[in-house]
Order: structure tokens, then C-alpha cells, then sequence
């Protein structure tokens, strides 16, 4: 049986104290009205991490996660964050491949190749993005590029390792835009990586592997999309920074 996973990605967003009460109005939610054995997970900026991994310790199902991690283990990478130093604190997760980390910062599946070893190495679960742009969708290349992507940044790992990944699907075309892939498209596409996980290790790899869809997602079309056969919970932006949307998302699988 496959995990459901509901993960909230909060960016570049809220200060200390913002963060920290918007953690504690998450964990008290998912307490009182989660029924389910759905897993929530919340990725915040560094500064939260510490402490919001002591507030979460007190709720089975709600794991903390960092943003992103250097590939290296140590050293003079002024500004950067190892996989060891985010495991050090209590995290559990690490976003990997974001669509902003692929434009802004340049990450090639190269270097996520090396970020994934990374976190795998230090016991950190990654959930590694994959997705097209809006214009290798409108050419008609999308599977290609998740292909691709997928076969240069995962599939260098053996088969016990890959079990320990998460995949999530962004379509980088409805991130932040307001769009969000129909429930057929994002079907489709998830049915595609999971066909593709099969042919590299096997059907019974494929069946238990969970892919989250990460693009725009909120309460009000998080039921239908959930609601498809291969999507197993979502990577949510926007929604997670308001606890009473991000659990009405959760919810869903209650």
C-alpha cells in the first residue's frame, strides 16, 4: 500500500514567530480532526527547522522538511546547508529539484544526482520534483523531459535506495500561475512515471512508490485530484501558509 503524503512547501515565507505559530496551529488540527494515517509533512525555511521539529515531536503523523541541502558534506560553501547539518535538527524530509531551484539556481539533474546521494547518504527522505515547462508541454515534449529527468537524477540509485524516494510531479507551468493541470492530465502524467518506474525497477517498486502532485493544488480541487489512481497526496505551495486550507487539503484523505 502506497503512503499518502500531503506536504506543505512554505518558499521564501513568514519570520520566526509567524512560522513557529502557523506550525503549532498545524499540529493541533492535524491532531483533533485527522482521522486517517495520511502523512503531513511541512517544509520550511532553515530558520524554523529546530524548533518546529520539538513542536511536531508530540504528532505521530507530521514530519518536518528542509527546502533544499548542498551536495557536499562540508566545508568553505558560504551560505549553503549540508544534508548532515538539516538531519541534525530533526528533519525527517528534503524538498530536491524544485522547479525554482531548476530556473533560478541553475540545478542541473547532475548536481540533484549528487543532492539526492546526499540526503539518502544522511537518512533524510527526498521528495524529488520532476515536471515540463509550459512550453515542452504546448510542443508536446512533456514526457520526454520527465524521462529524462527521472533517468539523470534517479535512476543512477540502486533498488533499496529508490524505495526511500518520493517523487512529485509540478507542472512548472501552474506553479504560482493560478492554472492547475486538469485531474486527467496530472492522471496521465503521474500513470506515465509510474510506467517508467516499472520498466527501471520493476512493477512492484512502481506500485509502492508515492507521487505527489505539486502545482497549484488547493482546497477546492484537492479532492479531484486525489481522487485519481497514481496521485498520492500533494506538494502544496501557496495553500500551506494558511493552516485551515492546508488541513482541509489533508483531509481529504480522512
Amino acid at each position: 500500500m502506497r503512503k499518502n503524503i500531503v506536504a506543505g512547501n512554505w518558499k521564501m515565507n513568514l519570520g520566526y514567530e509567524e512560522g513557529v505559530s502557523l506550525f503549532s496551529e498545524i499540529v493541533n488540527m492535524v491532531k483533533d480532526e485527522v482521522i486517517g494515517n495520511q502523512e503531513v509533512v511541512v517544509c520550511s525555511p532553515f530558520i524554523h527547522l529546530s524548533s518546529i521539529a520539538k513542536l511536531g515531536a508530540s504528532a505521530a503523523n507530521v514530519h518536518i522538511g528542509a527546502q533544499n541541502i548542498h551536495q557536499a558534506e562540508s566545508g568553505a560553501y558560504t551560505g549553503e546547508v549540508s544534508a548532515s547539518q538539516v538531519k541534525s535538527v530533526g528533519a525527517q524530509y528534503v524538498i530536491l529539484g524544485h522547479s525554482e531551484r531548476r530556473a533560478y539556481f541553475g540545478e542541473t539533474d547532475a548536481i540533484l544526482a549528487e543532492k539526492l546521494n546526499a540526503a539518502l547518504k544522511h537518512g533524510l527522505k527526498p521528495i524529488f520534483c520532476i515536471g515540463e515547462t509550459k512550453e515542452e508541454r504546448e510542443s508536446g515534449r512533456f514526457f520526454e523531459v520527465i524521462k529524462t529527468q527521472l533517468e539523470a537524477g534517479v535512476f543512477h540509485l540502486d533498488q533499496n535506495d529508490f524505495a526511500s524516494v518520493v517523487l512529485a510531479y509540478e507542472p512548472v507551468w501552474a506553479i504560482g500561475t493560478g492554472l492547475t493541470a486538469s485531474p486527467e492530465q496530472a492522471q496521465e502524467v503521474h500513470a506515465f512515471i509510474r510506467e517508467t518506474i516499472a520498466k527501471q525497477y520493476g512493477a512492484e517498486a512502481a506500485e509502492s512508490t508515492t507521487i505527489l502532485y505539486g502545482g497549484s493544488a488547493n482546497p477546492s480541487n484537492a479532492s479531484t485530484l486525489f481522487a485519481q489512481k497514481d496521485i498520492d497526496g500533494g506538494l502544496i505551495g501557496g495553500a500551506s501558509l494558511k493552516s485551515r486550507d492546508f488541513l482541509e487539503i489533508v483531509k481529504v484523505f480522512n
